[in-house]
């Protein structure tokens, strides 16, 4: 490291002592002495609560209080912490560590400072000492408490587990429950403690220390981990909040990502006034403007933000600390402030280079105290520090206004970190065969996309901790603590080792398994590449855990969400009550068993050290075969889901009340589909069992040790579909029916018995007024029309309705000069419609030919489905025109950018606005498509990938944070969209990744694998394009249901 070139002053010659400042220290100097003066004595709020008195003079800079600090903890990494005060502008700002304390501190007396993490670590592993981690555990504490750290019920259950752990020791029912009653960990938390308690009893012998490690390793993976939310608005005034990380700055919606820009991307960082500018690096494939624009509450405010940014990229992205600007000769402009102090690497070296000794530190919540585990490599533990290694960085300077902060471009670094862990192994007896790892394991890490799941942990035994592995990544993942483990994996605990002589060593010492391991971050990659089986058999089996956790989740729509809401409304029958929650109650509780099931014998399948165990754990069918049996015990059960949905469409009718109960409950969130959808989940599900086990029937030999039981399964499963598979065709056609009645106004009698539904989509109706725009609906007795409603409900109006008995359907291209035409002759009208495509109109003509003569055999006319007259009190043939335009209804076409009301997001709207039509053939091949999984996803002109849980249904992608969410963020109707694969042009250097592109609108999606790649290319054909449709129902249609 370079030395700081010393320049001669006027003081300096006059003897006038040197400014303290701060400068990067080498190993074994000595820091500069403090300027002469009386102490001052400050009072500082500990993270553990308590309060310390530190004496340093008034006139010292802010650096020797800092200093004073960590040196009264004996704190080695105190870089990473800072202390934050409220000015007197009642705003809290982190003290400089280069102005004297007198100039930022105004009443002394009554200020009271705050020592806090700064620097938030991408990745807890990079944290050396034992007190390090436990400050940055009573950080995540804190921060829990306070609101600020928001996730997921299971997550903040987790958490607390562990904290509850290190204060309290091992699971004891009565303790834990005092205890938890007498600290509270965050707001709400008596709904938690059965959970909480039931993740506490799986960390048994875990210590303090462990117990930190295992919560920064659940914390760092949360999206506000070490976030600190400043208030802006957007060119628009679009309310929003900035935060940095160390990847760069971060806008948020609420507590919502919705934009990151990477300091790779990042060229300026600016104020002017209350405007906060960030400039970015020209980007030939990016829409975004050169400069964008934040407004803030205040300059004060917006120089706070703009000051801990240059602090955050200095800190993490340069080797070393950046120089003083040189003075201007005349006059100065804008802010002269700088980073100072060591950067992240600079730390990461000095404690390498040095031997410490074993320290001491109390504890406070906690009976144990703990020793600072960072001591003189021995022969017994040799150990490597990560160590960075990146081509230097500066921040370069210019004419412009001091408050620019300009940011070099910089290649992409390669962060290669080594671990080696060596020890003496205890006594054969003492060590599980689990333990036994191979050597030279590799993790290759992307630094700006959302990082892969890690991999999945052995379960601890009840009675001795078994050896858990750490895969360190320096970047949070988005979204969630595990992708796709359900409840069981959640559970699983990463233990770090036992020491030679049995006590349990420090998690710096023993975060992975017992063995060399090599962590190599490659920003060039864009995955963590792990080992995991690469049978097809294990994808299957993920695919039966992703899929389970999701149906699970609809299950619990109806027996916790709609029960709850029941259960306030005295509206709903209690006859009503017991038909629909004593057939669903038992369901959720047989499917949560199943689900930890098939979760724990994934996290047997991935285990490193499972190969003497193979034949036992990696397979699937023999699970599959177990569940599916106990399953005939329902079959009663669902079978009486079609009476539930029948007795409740009847006490809608009957009781105004009820009605509003279920449409206000349809609103919410968590019923992200009609509600009486949710009614058909359980039969749906035999569907995507017996699909999965054929698929597993034909990649498995016969001579497969797994082949008998999926084969058994199989045979079981297909028995119970073919015993409901009428009570299912059943109630889809009553499903879709009730949700026409919703969509249309102006019909009498749409429910009837014996009225079967065929096909709705979007055509164009010939007039004297030119081509209208209609949504057709095609029955088996009938065909209706009409038009889109602008009204706050969005539904459509009916217009005409023509009788299929005795109907005729001619082809007239030529005769009326529009192309893709059909003139259809009834008893007393003729009209003629068009379609948008060539393939639409055949369908179109098949469908409605099927139905004559299906009509026809039915043996005359049908009642009058419209009302005395047409809604408007006008003829079919003077429908209003509705003139919409793509743009009008992007709210409809995509939920991604803007979320839209429920009734205009349905299968009917999307039809409308993408012009094209579905069946019920198509209806009922989505069933059989669904999907759930982890996708990464990256818009058009964005930068980075984002990890999402995606689940497709109904035609649609929903998207959520985790798998663990009720309620998804967006959603994505595909009915129209083109699936392709990008080409070259587009840039996209990676693997499994496919385009999902209508008109302007285009999306990136990357699965994690090859088999991941093509299950969700397969089940997305189901829902694009016309073209991809047709040719997989010609293949699938005989294999339906």
């Amino acid at each position: 490291m370079g030395e700081t070139e010393q320049q001669q002053t006027a003081a300096s010659r006059l003897g006038a002592p040197e400014s303290a400042g701060i400068s990067t220290l080498e190993h074994g100097t000595k820091p500069p002495l403090s300027p002469q003066g009386k102490s001052y004595p400050f009072k500082v709020q500990m993270l553990d609560d308590t309060q310390e008195t530190i004496e340093v003079p008034l006139r010292a800079p802010g650096k020797a209080l800092l200093d004073a600090v960590c040196s009264h903890l004996n704190l080695l990494e105190g870089d990473y912490f800072g202390l934050e005060f409220q000015d007197h502008r009642k705003m809290m700002v982190w003290l400089d560590l280069l102005k004297p304390i007198v100039k930022q501190i105004r009443r002394p007396k009554t200020t009271v400072l705050k020592f806090v993490v700064k620097f938030f670590p991408p990745d807890h592993t990079q944290l050396q000492e034992e007190l390090t981690r436990y400050l940055f555990a009573l950080q995540v504490k804190q921060d829990l408490a306070q609101g600020k750290l928001t996730c997921n019920e299971s997550s903040a259950a987790l958490l607390i587990s562990h904290i509850v752990q290190s204060e309290v020791g091992d699971y004891d029912e009565a303790v834990d429950r005092e205890h938890l009653s007498k600290n509270t960990y965050m707001p709400q938390q008596e709904a938690l403690e059965e959970k909480i308690m039931e993740y506490h009893r799986n960390h048994f012998g875990q210590t303090p220390a462990e117990s930190d490690f295992q919560l920064l390793e659940v914390a760092r993976r949360l999206e506000m981990y070490g976030i600190r939310l400043h208030p802006a608005k957007d060119r628009e005034g679009t309310k929003i909040n900035l935060a940095v990380a160390n990847t760069g700055i971060l806008v948020f919606q609420g507590h919502t990502k919705i934009n990151a820009f990477n300091w790779a991307k990042v060229r300026k960082l600016s104020f002017k006034r209350k405007r906060f500018l960030i400039k970015l690096r020209p980007d030939v494939n990016s829409s975004y403007q050169d400069t964008l624009e934040f407004m803030m509450a205040s300059r004060d405010f917006c120089k706070s933000f703009w000051k801990i940014c240059v602090e955050y990229h200095a800190f993490f992205r340069l080797f070393e600390e950046p120089k003083p600007k040189p003075k201007p000769v005349l006059f100065s402009r804008g802010s002269s402030f700088r980073f100072s102090g060591r950067t992240q690497k600079q730390v990461l070296d000095y404690v390498k280079e040095g031997g410490h000794k074993k320290v001491q530190f109390e504890r406070k919540h906690s009976k144990l105290c703990s020793i600072r585990s960072l001591s003189t490599p021995s022969s017994d533990h040799i150990i490597e520090v990560p160590k960075q290694q990146s081509p230097k960085i500066s921040l370069a300077h210019s004419s412009e206004p001091d408050e620019i902060q300009t940011l070099p471009p910089c290649k992409e670094e390669k962060l290669v970190t080594e671990v080696l862990v060596q020890r003496k192994s205890p006594s054969p007896k003492k060590v599980p065969l689990e333990k036994r790892a191979k050597e030279g394991t590799h993790l290759i890490i992307d630094e700006e996309e959302a990082a892969k799941d890690h991999a999945q942990q052995n379960m601890k035994n009840a009675h001795q901790p078994s050896t858990g592995s750490l895969t360190g990544s320096p970047h949070l993942s988005e979204l969630s603590i595990n992708s796709q483990g359900g409840t069981a994996t959640l559970n699983s605990i990463l233990t770090p080792n036992l020491s030679p002589d049995g006590k349990p060593s420090s998690p710096l010492i023993s975060p992975m398994l017992n063995e060399p391991i090599c962590i190599r971050t490659d920003d060039e990659e864009d995955s963590r590449k792990k080992k995991f089986p690469t049978d097809k058999a294990y994808y299957i089996a993920k695919e039966v855990s992703a899929t389970e956790c999701t149906y699970l989740k609809d299950i619990e729509v109806i027996t916790v969400w709609f029960q709850a809401a029941a259960n306030k409304d005295d509206s709903m029958p209690e006859q009503l009550k017991n038909l629909i929650f004593s057939n669903f109650d038992p369901l959720q509780k047989f499917h949560s068993s199943f689900l930890k099931e098939v979760d724990q014998r994934l996290v047997s399948w991935e285990g490193r050290s499972n190969s003497h165990m193979k034949n036992d754990h990696q397979k699937i069918g023999d699970l599959m075969l177990k569940n599916i049996q106990s399953m005939k015990q329902f079959t009663s059960n669902l079978q009486k889901h079609y009476e539930a949905l029948i007795e409740l469409e009847k006490a809608n009718k009957n009781s105004r009340k009820l009605d509003v109960l279920c449409r206000d409950f349809e609103q919410e969130k968590v019923c992200y589909l009609p509600l009486n959808m949710f009614f058909l989940r359980p039969l749906h599900r035999l569907m995507h069992y017996k699909q999965i086990m054929e698929r597993l029937c034909k990649h498995y030999s016969p001579n497969h040790v797994d082949f008998r039981d999926t084969r058994a399964a199989l045979a079981e499963i297909s028995e119970i579909v073919a015993q409901l598979h009428g009570t299912m065709i059943k109630m889809e056609n009553f499903q879709k029916l009730q949700e026409l009645r919703k969509d249309v106004t102006g019909i009498d009698n749409l429910v009837i018995p014996g009225r079967e539904f065929i096909r709705l989509g979007s055509l164009s109706k010939l007039s004297g007024k030119g081509l209208q725009q209609r949504m057709f609906f095609l029955f088996n007795d009938a065909l209706l029309y009409t038009s889109r409603g602008l009204t706050s409900s969005n539904q459509f109006k009916i217009h005409g309705q023509l009788p299929l008995f005795n109907m005729t359907v001619e082809e007239s291209d030529e005769e009326w000069g529009v192309p893709h035409c059909l003139t259809l002759r009834s008893q007393n009208q003729a009209i003629v419609v068009a379609a948008s495509s060539q393939a639409e109109i055949e369908k179109w003509s098949e469908d409605i030919r099927m139905a004559i003569g299906l009509a026809e055999k039915s043996g005359g006319p049908v009642p009058e489905l419209m009302g005395s007259s047409p809604p408007d009190g006008k003829s079919p043939e003077e429908g209003p025109v509705d003139q919409e335009s793509e743009d009008d209804l992007s709210s409809s076409r995509s939920s991604l950018e803007r979320q839209s009301p429920h009734r205009g997001n349905t299968t009917v709207h999307v039809c409308w606005h993408r012009n094209t039509s579905v069946s019920v053939i198509d209806f009922s091949f989505a069933v059989e498509n669904q999907l759930s999984g982890n996708l990464l996803r990256k818009f058009k002109n964005s930068n980075g990938w984002q990890k999402l849980w995606v689940v497709f249904t109904n035609f649609c992608l929903f998207f959520y944070k985790s798998h663990q969410d009720s309620h998804p963020l967006a959603s994505l109707p595909l009915l129209g969209y083109s699936l392709t694969i990008p080409s070259e042009s587009e840039n996209i250097h990676k693997d499994y990744v496919f385009k999902l592109h209508f008109k302007s609108h285009v999306y990136y999606f990357r699965a994690e694998n090859e088999y991941t790649f093509e299950r969700w290319m397969e089940v997305i054909r189901s829902a694009t394009d016309c073209a991809s449709r047709s040719r997989l129902l010609k293949h699938k249609e005989s294999h339906l249901y």
